[in-house]
């Protein structure tokens, strides 16, 4: 009776301490690709005893997952008000266009225009949803395509089905055949942000988590100021 006593005291400290317990985590395609895995790798080996979930999708599944209490916390951009969730800030990720290096527009030497878009087919995708500057008043005539998943439309692009955009973030690692170009458009970028919901608090997982996670953007320069972690 004693020796059970004692592990569930030692189970409650470990879970108070961050050391045990569960964190599910819905995040953008590309934070889940370019910046989470050596981050919750680190975070296994030092606490063999915590279980992490990573899904990754776009945002607004992202807030939906929030939302809904299927996720404990979410990396992706702002969500609308009014849904119960609350935003911090972490960094901006400029757009960019995404192509064959043999497309018309891989030499251009300038930042791309609306008016050099012109003509060209664009494969739309979600991570745009939401920036009037990129989806709703893209050319005419000009996308034939859509696609959800970034595998599935950086295909599409090698295979020349036209040109894409994409945060630069989701570009760094793309095939040596395509290029990502900038935009002259400085409004045309996305802010990443966590969500999470605005009643309750974090667990000791989830706040230990989102301390790593702010010193790897600050490592990487990426953060424009130092957000302060919501608990």
């Amino acid at each position: 009776m004693l020796r059970e006593h004692d592990r569930i005291t030692d189970s409650i400290s470990a879970i108070a301490a961050g050391r045990e317990g569960t964190l599910k985590i819905a995040a953008v395609p590309s934070v889940a690709a370019q910046l989470l895995p050596s981050l919750l790798s680190s975070m296994l080996v030092e606490h063999p005893g915590i279980r992490i979930d990573l899904l990754d999708t776009d945002s607004v599944s992202v807030h939906m997952l929030v939302e809904n209490g299927e996720v404990d916390i979410g990396i992706g951009g702002k969500p609308v008000a009014g849904r119960g969730l609350r935003f911090t800030a972490l960094f901006d990720d400029p757009f960019r266009l995404v192509c064959r290096k043999d497309h018309p527009l891989a030499d251009h030497a300038a930042p791309l225009s609306k008016a050099d878009l012109q003509g060209h087919r664009l494969i739309r995708n979600n991570s745009t949803a939401g920036f009037s500057g990129l989806d709703d008043e893209m050319p005419q005539g000009a996308s034939m395509f859509s696609a959800r998943n970034v595998i599935s439309l950086l295909a599409l692009v090698r295979a020349g089905a036209g040109a894409t955009i994409l945060p630069a973030l989701a570009t760094r690692a793309i095939d040596e055949e395509l290029c990502a170009l900038k935009l002259d458009d400085v409004a045309a970028r996305r802010t990443v942000g966590f969500i999470l919901r605005q009643k309750g608090s974090s667990s000791p997982v989830c706040a230990a988590f989102q301390k790593r996670f702010l010193s790897v953007i600050i490592d990487h320069g990426m953060a424009a100021s130092r957000p302060s972690v919501a608990t």
